[in-house]
Protein backbone atom coordinates (compact mmCIF):
# COMPACT_ATOMS: atom_id res chain seq x y z
CA UNK A 1 0.00 0.00 0.00
CA UNK A 2 1.40 3.67 -0.90
CA UNK A 3 2.40 5.74 2.41
CA UNK A 4 2.25 9.02 2.82
CA UNK A 5 5.05 11.00 5.09
CA UNK A 6 3.98 14.04 7.17
CA UNK A 7 4.24 15.62 11.01
CA UNK A 8 2.63 14.23 14.01
CA UNK A 9 0.88 17.78 14.42
CA UNK A 10 -1.17 17.06 11.11
CA UNK A 11 -1.52 13.56 10.92
CA UNK A 12 -4.56 12.33 12.39
CA UNK A 13 -5.90 15.78 10.01
CA UNK A 14 -5.16 14.16 6.91
CA UNK A 15 -5.81 10.54 7.37
CA UNK A 16 -9.51 12.30 7.78
CA UNK A 17 -9.14 14.18 4.76
CA UNK A 18 -7.49 11.15 2.63
CA UNK A 19 -10.64 8.53 3.83
CA UNK A 20 -13.08 11.43 2.68
CA UNK A 21 -11.30 11.35 -0.36
CA UNK A 22 -10.55 7.80 -1.39
CA UNK A 23 -13.04 7.56 -4.09
CA UNK A 24 -12.06 10.46 -5.77
CA UNK A 25 -8.19 10.11 -5.35
CA UNK A 26 -9.00 5.91 -6.30
CA UNK A 27 -6.77 3.94 -3.41
CA UNK A 28 -6.10 3.70 0.03
CA UNK A 29 -3.51 5.28 1.83
CA UNK A 30 -0.83 4.67 4.79
CA UNK A 31 0.03 7.76 6.92
CA UNK A 32 3.59 7.60 8.72
CA UNK A 33 3.99 10.80 10.82
CA UNK A 34 7.28 12.32 12.39
CA UNK A 35 7.53 13.20 15.66
CA UNK A 36 10.05 16.38 16.52
CA UNK A 37 13.44 14.24 17.35
CA UNK A 38 12.13 10.68 16.20
CA UNK A 39 14.22 8.16 14.07
CA UNK A 40 11.77 6.13 11.39
CA UNK A 41 12.83 2.36 10.77
CA UNK A 42 14.13 1.57 7.66
CA UNK A 43 11.31 -0.95 6.81
CA UNK A 44 8.91 1.99 7.13
CA UNK A 45 10.31 4.82 4.82
CA UNK A 46 10.47 1.96 1.99
CA UNK A 47 6.60 2.05 1.33
CA UNK A 48 6.92 6.14 1.60
CA UNK A 49 5.99 7.35 -1.97
CA UNK A 50 5.02 11.00 -0.99
CA UNK A 51 5.68 13.24 1.77
CA UNK A 52 3.75 16.84 2.52
CA UNK A 53 5.22 18.95 6.12
CA UNK A 54 2.04 21.31 6.57
CA UNK A 55 2.41 24.38 8.81
CA UNK A 56 5.90 26.14 8.93
CA UNK A 57 9.54 24.98 8.85
CA UNK A 58 10.60 27.57 11.24
CA UNK A 59 8.26 26.58 14.26
CA UNK A 60 9.53 23.73 15.57
CA UNK A 61 13.24 23.20 13.63
CA UNK A 62 13.30 19.70 15.12
CA UNK A 63 10.59 18.42 13.78
CA UNK A 64 11.55 20.07 10.56
CA UNK A 65 15.07 18.39 10.53
CA UNK A 66 13.33 15.32 11.29
CA UNK A 67 10.90 14.98 9.06
CA UNK A 68 13.46 15.91 6.03
CA UNK A 69 15.95 12.94 7.91
CA UNK A 70 13.13 10.79 7.07
CA UNK A 71 12.45 11.73 4.00
CA UNK A 72 15.86 11.55 2.28
CA UNK A 73 16.26 7.58 3.62
CA UNK A 74 12.61 7.08 2.15
CA UNK A 75 14.35 5.52 -0.94
CA UNK A 76 11.04 5.40 -3.16
CA UNK A 77 9.79 9.27 -2.44
CA UNK A 78 8.80 10.27 -5.77
CA UNK A 79 6.92 13.75 -4.60
CA UNK A 80 6.97 16.17 -1.53
CA UNK A 81 4.57 19.05 -1.50
CA UNK A 82 6.10 22.01 0.59
CA UNK A 83 4.07 24.24 2.58
CA UNK A 84 6.19 27.27 1.50
CA UNK A 85 6.33 28.98 -1.89
CA UNK A 86 10.51 29.37 -1.26
CA UNK A 87 13.05 26.64 -2.59
CA UNK A 88 16.57 27.82 -2.19
CA UNK A 89 17.63 25.23 0.69
CA UNK A 90 20.12 23.18 -0.55
CA UNK A 91 18.02 20.26 0.75
CA UNK A 92 15.50 20.63 -2.17
CA UNK A 93 17.90 20.44 -5.40
CA UNK A 94 19.40 17.47 -3.91
CA UNK A 95 15.82 16.06 -4.27
CA UNK A 96 15.08 16.95 -7.61
CA UNK A 97 18.62 15.48 -8.52
CA UNK A 98 17.21 12.12 -6.90
CA UNK A 99 14.21 12.77 -9.39
CA UNK A 100 11.52 13.86 -6.29
CA UNK A 101 8.93 15.89 -7.69
CA UNK A 102 8.75 19.27 -6.05
CA UNK A 103 5.60 21.24 -5.23
CA UNK A 104 4.95 24.11 -3.61
CA UNK A 105 2.32 25.84 -1.43
CA UNK A 106 2.84 28.92 -3.43
CA UNK A 107 -0.23 31.45 -2.80
CA UNK A 108 -1.12 29.97 -0.10
CA UNK A 109 0.01 32.56 2.90
CA UNK A 110 0.21 35.48 -0.10
CA UNK A 111 -2.80 37.34 1.81
CA UNK A 112 -0.89 37.28 5.31
CA UNK A 113 2.34 38.36 3.71
CA UNK A 114 1.00 41.09 1.63
CA UNK A 115 -0.58 42.41 4.55
CA UNK A 116 2.15 42.56 6.70
CA UNK A 117 4.17 44.29 3.96
CA UNK A 118 1.67 46.73 3.61
CA UNK A 119 1.31 47.17 7.41
CA UNK A 120 4.84 48.44 7.23
CA UNK A 121 4.26 50.39 4.59
CA UNK A 122 1.87 52.08 6.41
CA UNK A 123 3.87 52.02 9.81
CA UNK A 124 6.39 54.24 7.96
CA UNK A 125 4.48 55.98 6.04
CA UNK A 126 2.76 57.47 9.34
CA UNK A 127 5.51 58.13 11.03
CA UNK A 128 4.35 54.94 13.36
CA UNK A 129 7.62 53.61 14.02
CA UNK A 130 8.19 57.72 16.09
CA UNK A 131 5.24 57.18 17.62
CA UNK A 132 6.18 53.55 19.28
CA UNK A 133 9.62 55.45 20.51
CA UNK A 134 7.81 58.20 21.97
CA UNK A 135 5.63 55.94 23.67
CA UNK A 136 8.05 53.73 25.58
CA UNK A 137 9.72 57.31 26.47
CA UNK A 138 6.01 58.44 27.87
CA UNK A 139 6.68 61.28 25.58
CA UNK A 140 4.18 63.38 24.03
CA UNK A 141 5.37 64.07 20.50
CA UNK A 142 2.98 65.24 17.77
CA UNK A 143 3.92 65.17 14.21
CA UNK A 144 5.45 68.33 13.73
CA UNK A 145 3.00 69.98 10.82
CA UNK A 146 5.37 72.37 9.08
CA UNK A 147 7.30 69.03 7.48
CA UNK A 148 4.24 66.30 7.79
CA UNK A 149 4.22 63.21 5.76
CA UNK A 150 3.64 63.24 2.00
CA UNK A 151 0.16 61.55 1.35
CA UNK A 152 0.78 57.69 -0.50
CA UNK A 153 -1.88 58.30 -3.13
CA UNK A 154 -0.24 59.38 -6.06
CA UNK A 155 3.30 57.98 -5.12
CA UNK A 156 4.66 54.97 -6.88
CA UNK A 157 5.35 51.57 -5.68
CA UNK A 158 7.66 49.29 -7.57
CA UNK A 159 6.79 45.54 -7.32
CA UNK A 160 9.69 43.38 -8.14
CA UNK A 161 7.75 39.76 -8.50
CA UNK A 162 4.50 39.35 -9.64
CA UNK A 163 3.45 35.91 -8.42
CA UNK A 164 0.91 35.58 -5.58
CA UNK A 165 2.25 37.49 -3.43
CA UNK A 166 3.47 40.57 -5.32
CA UNK A 167 0.39 40.58 -7.00
CA UNK A 168 -1.95 41.12 -3.97
CA UNK A 169 0.72 43.80 -2.46
CA UNK A 170 0.20 45.86 -5.64
CA UNK A 171 -3.43 44.84 -5.17
CA UNK A 172 -4.05 46.46 -1.98
CA UNK A 173 -1.46 48.95 -2.70
CA UNK A 174 -3.55 50.43 -5.47
CA UNK A 175 -6.88 50.59 -3.15
CA UNK A 176 -4.50 53.02 -1.66
CA UNK A 177 -3.89 55.09 -4.15
CA UNK A 178 -0.45 54.62 -5.06
CA UNK A 179 0.50 53.66 -8.78
CA UNK A 180 1.92 50.18 -9.14
CA UNK A 181 4.25 49.24 -11.52
CA UNK A 182 5.05 45.49 -12.12
CA UNK A 183 8.50 44.08 -12.47
CA UNK A 184 8.81 40.18 -14.36
CA UNK A 185 9.53 38.67 -17.57
CA UNK A 186 6.16 38.02 -19.01
CA UNK A 187 4.16 40.98 -20.26
CA UNK A 188 1.00 42.39 -18.42
CA UNK A 189 -2.18 40.48 -18.47
CA UNK A 190 -6.01 41.91 -18.09
CA UNK A 191 -5.97 40.29 -14.28
CA UNK A 192 -2.82 41.71 -13.10
CA UNK A 193 -3.43 44.63 -10.92
CA UNK A 194 -0.93 46.96 -11.49
CA UNK A 195 -0.55 50.08 -13.50
CA UNK A 196 1.92 48.50 -15.68
CA UNK A 197 4.67 45.76 -16.01
CA UNK A 198 8.31 46.09 -16.99
CA UNK A 199 11.00 43.54 -17.90
CA UNK A 200 13.52 42.91 -15.42
CA UNK A 201 16.38 44.44 -17.41
CA UNK A 202 14.26 47.13 -16.89
CA UNK A 203 14.63 48.14 -13.24
CA UNK A 204 17.51 50.08 -13.44
CA UNK A 205 15.85 52.51 -15.34
CA UNK A 206 13.00 52.36 -12.81
CA UNK A 207 14.83 53.16 -9.64
CA UNK A 208 14.75 56.96 -9.90
CA UNK A 209 11.05 57.27 -10.11
CA UNK A 210 10.32 54.56 -7.15
CA UNK A 211 9.25 55.48 -4.18
CA UNK A 212 8.51 52.32 -2.41
CA UNK A 213 10.83 49.40 -3.40
CA UNK A 214 8.85 45.86 -2.93
CA UNK A 215 10.90 42.80 -3.36
CA UNK A 216 8.53 39.72 -4.01
CA UNK A 217 10.92 37.79 -5.72
CA UNK A 218 12.38 34.67 -5.47
CA UNK A 219 16.61 33.76 -4.67
CA UNK A 220 17.79 32.83 -7.84
CA UNK A 221 21.13 32.56 -9.57
CA UNK A 222 19.88 36.33 -11.24
CA UNK A 223 18.59 37.85 -8.15
CA UNK A 224 21.47 36.77 -5.69
CA UNK A 225 22.90 40.27 -5.17
CA UNK A 226 20.65 42.34 -7.09
CA UNK A 227 20.00 44.99 -5.68
CA UNK A 228 23.19 46.32 -4.85
CA UNK A 229 24.97 49.82 -3.61
CA UNK A 230 24.72 50.94 -7.59
CA UNK A 231 20.94 49.84 -7.68
CA UNK A 232 20.27 51.30 -4.20
CA UNK A 233 21.79 54.57 -5.29
CA UNK A 234 19.51 55.31 -8.06
CA UNK A 235 16.29 55.66 -5.62
CA UNK A 236 15.16 59.10 -5.15
CA UNK A 237 16.13 60.30 -1.50
CA UNK A 238 13.33 59.65 0.60
CA UNK A 239 12.42 56.26 -1.05
CA UNK A 240 11.78 53.01 1.08
CA UNK A 241 12.45 49.59 0.27
CA UNK A 242 10.12 46.19 1.48
CA UNK A 243 11.24 42.88 1.44
CA UNK A 244 9.56 40.13 2.11
CA UNK A 245 11.03 38.28 -0.79
CA UNK A 246 14.83 36.76 0.44
CA UNK A 247 17.69 38.76 2.48
CA UNK A 248 20.66 37.53 -0.05
CA UNK A 249 18.54 39.73 -2.88
CA UNK A 250 19.94 42.71 -1.07
CA UNK A 251 23.38 44.17 -0.62
CA UNK A 252 22.57 44.46 3.81
CA UNK A 253 26.24 46.78 4.24
CA UNK A 254 24.70 48.62 1.43
CA UNK A 255 21.20 49.03 2.86
CA UNK A 256 22.41 50.04 5.83
CA UNK A 257 24.82 52.56 4.80
CA UNK A 258 21.55 54.19 2.80
CA UNK A 259 19.12 53.50 6.24
CA UNK A 260 21.88 55.76 8.23
CA UNK A 261 22.98 58.64 5.59
CA UNK A 262 19.52 59.18 5.43
CA UNK A 263 19.27 58.33 1.62
CA UNK A 264 16.71 55.58 2.05
CA UNK A 265 13.70 56.98 4.46
CA UNK A 266 13.32 53.51 6.01
CA UNK A 267 12.76 49.61 5.41
CA UNK A 268 10.54 46.96 6.24
CA UNK A 269 12.40 44.00 6.22
CA UNK A 270 11.32 40.53 7.08
CA UNK A 271 14.07 38.79 5.73
CA UNK A 272 17.66 39.03 5.98
CA UNK A 273 21.60 37.72 4.74
CA UNK A 274 21.70 35.63 7.70
CA UNK A 275 19.05 34.65 10.14
CA UNK A 276 18.52 34.69 13.09
CA UNK A 277 19.66 38.55 12.91
CA UNK A 278 22.42 38.49 14.81
CA UNK A 279 21.83 40.61 17.86
CA UNK A 280 24.88 43.19 17.05
CA UNK A 281 23.05 44.10 13.36
CA UNK A 282 22.75 47.75 13.61
CA UNK A 283 19.53 46.85 12.13
CA UNK A 284 18.01 46.52 15.35
CA UNK A 285 18.47 50.09 16.03
CA UNK A 286 18.21 52.33 12.82
CA UNK A 287 15.07 54.37 14.13
CA UNK A 288 13.82 54.08 10.60
CA UNK A 289 13.44 50.30 10.15
CA UNK A 290 10.71 47.54 10.83
CA UNK A 291 12.02 44.01 11.53
CA UNK A 292 10.01 41.19 11.51
CA UNK A 293 11.79 37.71 12.23
CA UNK A 294 10.96 36.27 9.01
CA UNK A 295 7.76 35.95 9.85
CA UNK A 296 5.36 37.83 7.91
CA UNK A 297 3.53 35.12 6.60
CA UNK A 298 1.36 33.21 10.10
CA UNK A 299 -2.02 33.22 9.82
CA UNK A 300 -4.95 30.51 11.06
CA UNK A 301 -5.82 29.68 7.87
CA UNK A 302 -2.85 28.52 6.18
CA UNK A 303 -2.30 24.95 6.59
CA UNK A 304 -6.08 24.54 5.60
CA UNK A 305 -5.35 26.58 2.16
CA UNK A 306 -1.70 24.65 2.03
CA UNK A 307 -3.88 21.16 2.21
CA UNK A 308 -6.37 22.34 -0.40
CA UNK A 309 -3.24 22.39 -3.15
CA UNK A 310 -1.73 19.62 -1.95
CA UNK A 311 -4.82 17.44 -1.97
CA UNK A 312 -5.69 18.78 -5.47
CA UNK A 313 -2.36 18.24 -6.42
CA UNK A 314 -2.36 14.11 -4.75
CA UNK A 315 -5.41 13.83 -7.57
CA UNK A 316 -3.65 15.24 -10.20
CA UNK A 317 -0.47 12.63 -9.31
CA UNK A 318 -2.98 9.89 -9.54
CA UNK A 319 -4.83 10.82 -13.05
CA UNK A 320 -1.11 11.68 -14.88
CA UNK A 321 -1.93 15.02 -14.68
CA UNK A 322 0.57 18.08 -14.30
CA UNK A 323 1.00 19.18 -11.00
CA UNK A 324 0.01 22.60 -9.59
CA UNK A 325 3.06 24.96 -8.74
CA UNK A 326 5.70 22.50 -9.47
CA UNK A 327 9.46 23.06 -9.31
CA UNK A 328 11.99 21.85 -11.77
CA UNK A 329 15.45 24.02 -10.88
CA UNK A 330 16.00 25.74 -7.71
CA UNK A 331 18.78 28.17 -6.83
CA UNK A 332 20.83 25.18 -6.04
CA UNK A 333 20.18 22.90 -8.83
CA UNK A 334 22.38 22.46 -11.73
Amino acid sequence: MPSLLTTSRFAADLRAELARRRRAIGRTWDVFEVAPGEHLLEEALGGVDIAFFPGDFTADPLLTRSFFGAAMRAPNLRWMHLPNAGTDAPIFARLLERGVRLTTSSGASAAPIAQSAIGGMLALARGMTQWWDAQRRHAWEPTNLRSPPPDLAGQTMVVVGLGAIGREIARLARAIGLRVVGVRRSARSPEDPVDDVRAPAELTALLPETDWLVLACPLTEETIGWIDRDRLSLLPRGAHLINVARGGIVDQAALIEALRLGKLAGAYLDVFEVEPLPPDSPLWELPNVVVSPHDSSPSAGNVGRQSAIFFRNLERLERGEPLENEVHRTAGSS
